[in-house]
């Protein structure tokens, strides 16, 4: 077989002649809407879940906050938020009323350059300075709005809990442990603060025995207390519309979901899995799998995550990426450092945060992983895994170990699309798991 994978913006092409391929596991091939604007057009007049749309709500005078993805999170907005713009300008809201916020969670604020490709260069230009970034360490900034049904005490950035109207926009893919991300999760974790994001996040634990809870899923939200506790926390605040996107594999528009906060991501989310999600009848021996340009190892995770579902105990992932910004910063790599995953969850029991969360999950997967990256080694280590030079090279480490595994002739799955594609196996060996 011919592997043709992303490296970052290059490709690595190799030829395997050894093994059983078991198939590319890959999201659907579905193609770009037809007439973007057009159907962008057409949500917002005909929003699902709601009998008004967005432009016969909103009062001349009035603030209007939209929240907007960080640079991490494709969204495409920069090709629906004119039509939205137009469209309040229309309905007497000027410019200076309205505002922009990058809902980053704890991730990293977007720069002068990211934010004019989130808004595109024009509206950019035009609202740069009411362009806003949530700071979730900052509590100043931050209003509560009081405490969900499971303790989380919810703080939202002032400059949308003080707007007349609020807008959330984002993009559905499925989420690890979010179940899916759009929707709810714009709003907690997207602009809440470090202890709001701590409480919930901190769900993902089981709470009576040390490992990560088993109601906490990909692709669930019914069941699923942290999701459930996202969407409770942001009803404290008055979404009055949301817009949400789902992209093809190529990153191009193949949906457009409109609406009332539940409703319309309830919408893209079923048709997120329609694209995402992709069945398998066994796990493999091992996962050949791309990051394509994800730029450092906490996106990567994404990746790490969906390509342990598809393999099988014992097996090996090859994961090519790249990472040229690094692990994704100091305060994943503070986890890491504290080695063990019981040194980690007992790190968690007293304060729970994402990066923990993402350091557990990836010591116990990294262990069986060749890293094809920029990384150093000493990084690679770090996250508990291995370096190799090439594709090449981690190919015949693999085969090597699982013949002496007594394998001979390994089967396999290539995963061109890794951070996107999650396989949901219908055997029950093979349930697709947190983990």
């Amino acid at each position: 077989m011919k592997l043709d994978l992303a490296y970052g913006k290059e490709r690595v092409t190799t030829d395997l002649d050894w093994g059983q391929c078991l198939g590319v596991l890959d999201i659907a091939d579905v193609p770009e809407l037809p007439d973007v604007r057009a159907a962008v057009e057409d949500v917002l007049h005909n929003p699902i879940g709601m009998d008004r749309s967005i432009f016969d709500i909103v009062r001349p005078g009035e603030t209007v906050a939209i929240i907007v993805s960080d640079s991490f999170r494709a969204t495409r907005s920069a090709q629906f938020l004119p039509p939205l713009i137009k469209g309040l300008n229309e309905a007497g809201i000027k410019d200076k009323d309205i505002c922009f916020l990058s809902a980053t969670g704890t991730h990293r604020a977007p720069t002068p350059e990211e934010y004019a490709v989130i808004l595109g260069p024009d509206l950019y230009a035009r609202f740069k300075d009411r362009a806003y970034i949530n700071d979730a360490h900052k509590a100043g900034e931050h209003a509560f709005m009081g405490t969900t049904s499971r303790g989380t005490p919810v703080y939202f950035d002032k400059r949308v809990c003080d707007a007349d109207r609020v807008i959330a926009t984002g993009s559905v893919v499925l989420h690890y442990f979010g179940g899916f991300g759009g929707g709810r999760k714009s709003i907690l974790p997207g602009i809440a603060t470090v202890e709001t994001i701590s409480h919930n996040h901190s769900m993902n634990l089981d709470p009576n025995e040390d490992r990560l809870n088993p109601n906490v899923a990909i692709g669930k939200t019914t069941g699923n207390p942290v999701a459930e506790d996202m969407l409770e926390g942001s009803k404290f605040l008055h979404v009055d519309f949301l817009l949400n996107t789902v992209l093809n594999r190529h990153g191009r528009i193949s949906g457009i979901f409109a609406g009332d906060l539940e409703a319309a991501h309830e919408k893209a989310c079923a048709f997120a899995r329609e694209l995402f999600a992709v069945h398998i009848d066994t796990r493999a021996d091992l996962v050949i799998a791309s990051t394509g340009a994800i730029k450092n190892f906490v996106q990567t995770h994404k990746a790490l995550f969906n390509a342990y579902q598809a393999v099988k105990p014992g097996g090996r992932i090859i994961m090519l990426c790249q990472c040229p910004e690094g692990l994704g910063g100091e305060q994943f790599v503070k986890w890491l450092r504290l080695g063990s995953r019981e040194a980690i969850i007992a790190g968690l029991r007293k304060q729970a945060e994402i990066n923990g969360q993402t350091a557990l999950s990836t010591r116990q997967k990294a262990p069986i992983t060749l890293f094809v990256t920029a990384l150093s080694d000493a990084d690679v280590a770090l996250l508990g895994g291995r370096k190799a030079a090439n594709l090449d090279d981690a190919l015949a480490i693999a085969q090597a170990e699982l013949e002496a595994d007594g394998i001979a002739n390994p089967t396999y799955y290539v995963m061109p699309s890794a951070p996107y594609t999650v396989p949901f196996a219908t055997d029950p060996a093979a349930v697709t798991i947190q983990g």
